[in-house]
């Protein structure tokens, strides 16, 4: 299906267009989606010098007015209630409102926020909108033309559509248009008069365009993005698209260029077209002109071809530019406009089921994006761009999957200069209409509203060189739309791959691109010779506290030369921020704003980001740079000191962009350290020998070997002596938790009743022959404990995983099964220089006995063993296994020797080396957009809390054991069977410190957060679980 044949059915349809009350309005007829709009073309505009096209300002052009601001508003919540006539010039809407533009109604006060994944928020009933449930936008404002354009054409730009929209100007009715995050553009050249004109929008907040756009996101109304006029010659550049290609050394370029002109006057002229070539000095490379005649009221199209010698290459770690000036002349020379785009000389090709930049295999180590701003929905602007840029060459992203529709255009230019590869994708998904018959994709009277929208992405986008993939749409059947789709895109642009996810392995996709293969899967298909690349388009689902098996993920992606990577789901969480009734800032969700019993929502489900809706890095980012570095380094021989350093970047040798250092630790403590430098060229591996020195290892003892890579140079991205790289080693021998110091002393007791007062040293405890077990404990005559016994705990507040494999019913048995427990026996043994009391205690929820014994010793110090054993074959896996202590709140400084610092689990720590960390208790908390599990630390060897004198309970492990400390109990961050809307505005610190002390909690999990676990070696099924750990007093 051609364009030509699109704009055919268009004006086949256009009586209906123009009439609102229509047997079927516009806004219900699949075949109507945009009247009298302009093709869509590449991003430029005109300007008037070479030296103004080159900077590319549009603010700087003469021939450029933005009509962002305030515009008069109303809004009207279905379209019968709509003012008809508003667009009269003579309609008085001095009385109206004032609304911002660009931004969304329901974030300035009308209408109500909606977030659904999946469920349309209306009903399913394509291609019909209820006529009762519709909100209509009523946008005027006023514009003044500048003298300086007339005689000139006048176009109206709209960076991105409404889900439906008619314009007029000056009362005149321009055309009509589908299509929310694509740009749409009309000639007003006709209608406006000189000075002052009105302009009017008529907006629907859905249509059957809605039907194509079911994207997991707030769905929010209004014009998201900047408006503009702009003014052109009756002659003009219309379009044009620059392609480069590479020899076969990929050294030597050809750079070619198809260029369309349009002639709006009815007189032949005669024109010249000159190209120059710019690199990042401003020096020409060629310069190019030719002679091309237009008829009147006609377009033409021409091309250049030149070769470019050994150019310097663009990729997104070398985003190297130049610049391509277009001039337009008249017959006798003089410029009529001036215009410039950026061309980054590379080459995307498939090779050996492969997909290769500039003949490399590159991994792509990616995420998705949303277009979300916290404070205005879906208008962003070029300082949170380059927040993300940032933060994602920080975190060593180096690429962006657009889900689901193109970004600003600003976005683009962006990733060009700082260097990200994109996945550029279609505003299609249908995903409510499921994969079967009933969708949309195979019926006819849609497939030209499916080809519309891939044609203005690839049309608007098609300059940008980091787009490197096409993407045609997300989550929707792999109908017939798009077979023609693909067709269209591959016959209009041969230098780039094409995917689409749910063509799996058909002929309409040149990458297999799933969305959350489990291992099985992925196994599968490593394990296969493939035709074309393994790129997954969504994974590792990082909903809330999550992303645990993502280097698991890495093993097998470096297994087969097919896979290369994929795009995390997502990139930033999507809370818009609130206040409560107590003025409590929160991120709402879906369910917020009143919505929830009179609209669909999928709750928190749009909370899975990487970061936090202000942009800040959850813990789980933390493991994504790590496992996403560039740079590998595995143990040799390091006995001797010897690494293995390879370097996973394609185009970049290490010696130009780090340096490193080793770190070596001996029970936390750093002693010793030393740089060194590596010339590695990309891809290649080198042995590093490390000047390590000679240790004596002891009992008692362990050592871990760090290794952390640094930028030399400062960017404006990246600060120099920036951390990209790290790596730590264990060392063979270590035997930490072997020695054993033996009291020479020995405690006091006194037994009386049920009550047994101990004294050891400056360690007083008392323990209770009842369940209760130790009630009391103070060092120094301080407290630490606060009036309450030390809990069993089998159980951690759900995370949004957990929710999603139903987890918190599932394993509900567990919740209370610590507190459920009943006294079978207690034994008081008296040794040499130690006093036990062992406790056995049986919790009637599980039908399994637990024995905790407590060993004081004549030192001050209380060894805890925890044994639970079980014989009940029905019980599901265990979520934890610990014991919590309850402290008084001054015990507020914490210290730790174990992984940190950052929150870890055990499936998500490669990235928390081994040291000693320092807190505030406070500080532990970590506020996901829902509350729910936080704060947890792993292979720990010892814990303190201490008050501002420094006196406090210390806690050893005798093995590894896992901890948190925080203000909150478990079950402040749980809200049961259902999730109740809870917020961080809902969390309020308690005035005590909570330290748990397990001996394990379950895996993350990260494959998906709607029924996957954590992996199987990170769940615990066993029948048998015992730990032990030491607490004494500390000062």
């Amino acid at each position: 299906m051609t364009l030509k044949k699109i704009q055919i059915a268009i004006f086949l349809c256009i009586s209906s267009s123009f009439s609102l009350f229509a047997q079927t309005p516009d806004w219900e007829n699949p075949r109507v989606f945009g009247v009298n709009n302009e093709p869509t073309r590449a991003s430029f505009l005109p300007y008037q010098s070479e030296s103004m096209a080159i900077e590319d300002d549009y603010l700087r052009s003469s021939y450029y007015m933005l009509l962002d601001g305030n515009w008069k508003f109303n809004f009207s919540p279905r379209p019968d209630l709509r003012p008809v006539d508003f667009y009269n010039q003579e309609y008085n809407v001095s009385g109206w409102k004032e609304i911002k533009v660009p931004g969304n109604w329901e974030l300035q006060g009308y209408g109500k926020p909606i977030y659904t994944n999946i469920i349309y928020p209306h009903p399913k009933n394509p291609p019909y909108i209820p006529h009762t449930d519709n909100p209509v936008g009523s946008y005027r404002r006023d514009f003044h033309l500048p003298e300086s354009w007339d005689g000139r054409r006048v176009f109206l730009h709209f960076e991105n559509g409404t889900a439906a929209m008619y314009v007029w100007i000056n009362g005149k009715k321009v055309g009509y248009n589908q299509g929310a995050k694509s740009p749409v553009e009309f000639d007003i050249t006709n209608y406006v008069q000189k000075g002052k004109n009105s302009i009017a929008c008529e907006v629907y907040r859905w249509s059957d365009g809605s039907y194509l756009e079911d994207q997991d996101f707030w769905r929010l109304s209004g014009f998201e993005r900047s408006i503009y006029l702009y003014s052109t010659d009756q002659s003009r550049i219309f379009d044009f698209f620059v392609k480069t290609d590479l020899d076969k050394a990929y050294k030597n370029a050809m750079l070619s260029l198809d260029i369309k002109l349009k002639n709006y006057t009815n007189t032949k002229k005669k024109q010249i077209v000159e190209i120059k070539l710019l690199d990042s000095n401003m020096k020409a490379v060629f310069t190019q002109q030719k002679v091309v005649q237009i008829e009147g009221e006609n377009s033409v199209e021409s091309s250049f071809v030149q070769k470019v010698s050994a150019p310097k290459l663009w990729t997104a770690e070398t985003p190297n530019l130049y610049t391509l000036v277009l001039t337009l002349k008249n017959e006798n020379g003089k410029a009529i406009e001036f215009t410039s785009t950026k061309v980054g000389f590379r080459k995307i090709e498939i090779k050996d089921g492969q997909l290769l930049v500039n003949g490399k295999r590159v991994l792509f180590k990616g995420v998705n994006i949303h277009e979300h701003n916290h404070l205005t929905g879906h208008t962003i602007n070029r300082e949170i761009m380059m927040q993300d840029i940032r933060l994602m060459k920080q975190f060593n992203i180096n690429a962006v999957r657009t889900s689901h529709y193109p970004q600003p255009v600003l976005w683009y230019k962006l990733c060009d200069e700082y260097g990200i590869y994109l996945i550029d994708e279609a505003n299609i998904e249908s995903h409510g209409m499921g994969y079967g018959k009933e969708s949309i994709t195979h019926f006819p009277e849609w497939w030209d509203a499916h080809l519309d929208r891939t044609i203005r992405l690839v049309e608007r986008d098609k300059n940008h060189p980091s787009v490197i993939v096409w993407s045609l749409g997300n989550e929707s059947a792999n109908g017939k739309a798009f077979e023609i789709t693909y067709d269209w895109v591959k016959n209009r642009d041969n230098t780039r791959p094409v995917q689409y996810e749910q063509a799996h392995e058909e002929r309409n996709t040149d990458i297999i691109c799933p969305m959350y293969p489990d291992f099985e899967h992925m196994r599968k298909f490593a394990s296969r010779k493939l035709d074309r690349p393994y790129i997954m388009c969504e994974y590792a689902h990082a909903m809330g506290n999550s992303i645990g098996n993502f280097q698991e993920y890495w093993d097998i992606i470096r297994s087969s030369k097919h896979f290369q990577g994929g795009y995390i789901w997502d990139w930033v969480d999507q809370g818009l921020l609130q206040k409560d009734e107590n003025g409590r800032e929160y991120w709402a969700y879906g369910g917020d704003f009143g919505v929830g019993f009179e609209y669909h929502n999928d709750a928190n489900f749009c909370a899975n980001g990487l970061v936090a809706p202000d942009r800040t890095p959850h813990p789980h980012l933390y493991e994504v740079k790590k496992v996403y570095q560039n740079v590998l380094i595995n143990a040799k021989d390091l006995s001797k000191g010897i690494v293995t350093v390879t370097n996973d970047y394609r185009f970049t040798n290490l010696k130009d962009i780090l340096y490193f250092e080793w770190h070596l630790l001996k029970n936390g403590v750093k002693v010793s350290q030393g740089k060194f430098d590596v010339d590695l060229a990309p891809e290649a591996s080198k042995d590093v020998r490390l000047a390590l020195p000679e240790l004596k290892k002891q009992q008692g003892d362990e050592y871990f070997l760090q290794i952390y890579g640094y930028t030399l140079n400062k960017t404006e991205l990246i600060p120099a002596n920036f951390e990209l790289v790290r790596e730590e080693f264990a060392l063979s021998g270590n035997d930490y938790f072997t020695l054993t110091k033996l009291s020479t002393s020995k405690p006091q007791f006194v037994a009386k009743d049920n009550v047994i007062h101990v004294t050891a040293g400056d360690l007083l405890a008392e323990f209770h022959k009842s369940v209760a077990g130790l009630v009391e404990l103070s060092y120094k005559g301080i407290q630490l404990l606060k009036g309450k016994s030390p809990e069993l705990n089998f159980w951690r507040a759900p995370t949004d995983n957990d929710w999603g494999e139903g987890a918190h019913k599932k394993m509900n048995i567990w919740r209370n099964a610590g507190n459920s427990v009943v006294l079978k026996d207690v034994v008081l043994v008296e040794g040499e220089n130690k006093l036990q009391i062992n406790y056995h205690l049986f919790s009637t929820d599980i039908q399994s006995d637990i024995f905790i014994n407590y060993t004081v010793s004549g030192d001050g110090s209380i060894v805890c063993d925890i044994e639970y054993k079980t014989q009940n074959n029905f019980l599901p896996e265990m979520p934890r296994f610990g014991i919590m202590f309850t402290l008084p709140e001054e015990f507020e400084n914490l210290s730790w020797y174990g992984r940190g610092p950052w929150e870890n689990y055990i499936d998500r720590n490669v990235s928390s080396f081994m040291g000693i960390y320092e807190s505030k208790v406070k500080d532990q908390y970590y506020p996901y957009v829902r509350p729910q599990e936080n704060g947890n630390k792993t292979d720990i060897r010892w814990i303190t809390l201490t008050n501002n004198e420094g006196v406090g309970l210390k806690v050893e492990g005798l093995q590894p054991i896992s901890f948190s400390a925080l203000n909150y109990r478990p079950e402040d961050f749980d809200p049961g069977f259902s999730k109740k809307q809870q917020h961080i505005s809902d969390m309020y610190p308690r005035r005590e410190v909570v330290l748990s002390v397990d001996l394990f909690q379950r895996g993350l999990g990260g494959l998906n957060s709607w029924g996957a676990g954590p992996l199987k070696q990170y769940r615990f099924t066993e029948k048998i679980y015992s730990y032990s750990f030491k607490i004494s007093g500390v000062e």
